[in-house]
This record gives C-alpha cells, sequence and structure tokens, in this order.
C-alpha cells in the first residue's frame, strides 16, 4: 500500500450502481472506470470517499441534525442509554471515556453495532452481543439511523461488487458463504475543538467472514522467519488505514 499518496480518492460510483444486478456488468464501459479506480484507490491509499451514491440528501442531513439534537441534551439525559457490557459494549460514551493507544478521546459518542444472535458465533462473537441502545430524544432517532444503516449496507454490498472485479473474480465474489453476513459498526460522534464542535459519523463493515480469503486477497511482504525461513502472509484488509486514522483521531 503506498503512502505518499497526495489526497483520498474520490469516486463517482453511480456508474456501478446503475448496473449492479446486471450479470455482464464487468462489460460495461462506466463500471470498467469505476473499477479501476477502486483499484487504484484500494491499492495506493487504502481507502476512498464516494459520491454518486444514491443516499438522499434529506436523509444524510435529518441524520446530521437529530445527531446534533441528541448531543445538546443534558449528561444525565444522555447517560440512559450508556454504553455498557450488558449491551455488547453499544450505547454512549463521554468525553474522555473512550481510550487509544492510552491517551483519552476528545469526543463523545454513540457507538452501534449491528445485532448478533446469542451463540450465532460461539465464544468469539459473546463480547459483542446485546442490543443497541437507541435515544427516545429525539423521537424517531432509532428509526431514521436503522433506515440510514440499511442504505449504508446496500451500498457498500455494491461497492464490494466492483471491488470484487478489481480482484479479478466474478461480481458475486464476496456473496453467500464467502463474505454474505456483513458486520457493520456505525459511530455519532461530536469532537470538541477549541473555538468550534463538529458532528461526524462513522460508517465501517466487514464482509470477510471465517473462510480462506482469496489469494489475490493476501498480501505477502516478503518477510522471513530466519528459523524457519518461511515468508510471512497476512490478510490484506482494505481501509485498514482510514480506520487506523479514525481510531486516532487522525493523529497516527
Amino acid at each position: 500500500m503506498c503512502s505518499n499518496f497526495k489526497s483520498i480518492p474520490m469516486i463517482d460510483v453511480s456508474p456501478l450502481l446503475a448496473k449492479c444486478d446486471d450479470p455482464k456488468m464487468g462489460e460495461d464501459g462506466g463500471v470498467i472506470e469505476v473499477v479501476r479506480q477502486l483499484n487504484q484507490a484500494c491499492t495506493q491509499a487504502g481507502f476512498f470517499y464516494v459520491k454518486g451514491h444514491g443516499i438522499p440528501i434529506s436523509i444524510l442531513q435529518e441524520v446530521k441534525e437529530k445527531t446534533h439534537k441528541f448531543f445538546e441534551l443534558p449528561y444525565e439525559e444522555k447517560s440512559k442509554i450508556k454504553l455498557n457490557a450488558t449491551a455488547g459494549y453499544r450505547g454512549y460514551q463521554k468525553v474522555l471515556e473512550n481510550i487509544t493507544k492510552g491517551v483519552p478521546d476528545m469526543h463523545e459518542a454513540i457507538d452501534c453495532y449491528r445485532e448478533l444472535k446469542p451463540g450465532a458465533y460461539g465464544e468469539v462473537g459473546k463480547i459483542l452481543e446485546g442490543h443497541n441502545q437507541w435515544p427516545l430524544n429525539p423521537p424517531n432517532y432509532k428509526e431514521m439511523m436503522e433506515k440510514y444503516i440499511n442504505m449504508c449496507t446496500d451500498l457498500s454490498r455494491n461497492i464490494m461488487r466492483g471491488i470484487a472485479l478489481a480482484l479479478g473474480g466474478s461480481p458475486y465474489e464476496f456473496v453467500g458463504d464467502r463474505a454474505g453476513d456483513p458486520f457493520w459498526v456505525v459511530q455519532s460522534l461530536v469532537t470538541e475543538k477549541p473555538f468550534r464542535k463538529w458532528c461526524k459519523r462513522h460508517w465501517m463493515t466487514n464482509f470477510h467472514t471465517a473462510v480462506e480469503p482469496l489469494d489475490i486477497c493476501k498480501q505477502r511482504n516478503g518477510k522471513v522467519n530466519q528459523a524457519d525461513e518461511t515468508k510471512k502472509v497476512e490478510r490484506a484488509v482494505y481501509g485498514e488505514h482510514l480506520v487506523g486514522k479514525v481510531l486516532t483521531n487522525f493523529v497516527f
């Protein structure tokens, strides 16, 4: 992955979305161009912005406005959905409560994850079993966010079809048993700045399950273990660089 890129790529995915249900989408000129840009972004930057995503501006604005209203409430009201282990570590966290590499973060947030059925993933998934905690104030916040999350999930699934093409597979490579069971994370947060307060949302999804990844998805870094002289093989995770940036408030 390149580390000297100058700007975050912006990709218009509308041609891809227009053909996402066409089995021959890989032959379309517009899709081919989107796939080229996805490949370049994933291999050189590790993440990208998208436009032409089809999520209505009205939905984005409503999410922003209602999230602002929640964070403007008194702490006593916000703490009604306080993050806790029973909820699978979902809910509200106050400023300085989240710790990144030993340093308290200057933000407060609502953490939401896809809800897991008890026992669905055995012991490894037990810590995340629970239900999302949605505030009653502002009204209809739960319904609004679930609609937004569903739109993001569908969008991400369609983008993965383009990434599958970029990797040389069929557009349906990441469906079914291989990656048809997405786990998503949504963090709505407000960051304290010296002169202003601003709100943002992170939406992250994991479309790979506990199976061996495609050979073309593996990262071989060429390092050799002196003891057994074998090469070290690791998963190459799209967006890993961005996630690291986000979780450290873009410090690292």
